[in-house]
């Protein structure tokens, strides 16, 4: 029990050495929400009417060519 309390005691000293510890972690858990909002905002841009037209005569016209 002496050893786990002093290895806890020793990771909260580190810890409190660091102040920045975590802090990636944070940062890539906003960038994932906003990966998350831009691939939904994606979505409802692509199932637009007016973007699947565009699309789809782009798509057209490549291949026609060939």
């Amino acid at each position: 029990m002496k050893a786990l309390t002093r290895t806890i005691r020793t990771r909260v000293e580190e810890i409190r050495e660091r102040p920045d510890a975590g802090l990636a972690t944070a940062e890539y858990a906003i960038a994932t929400i906003a990966a998350v909002g831009f691939a939904g905002l994606l979505i409802t841009v692509l199932k637009s009417e007016t973007v699947r037209g565009l699309l789809t005569s782009l798509i057209t016209s490549a291949l026609s060519v060939a």
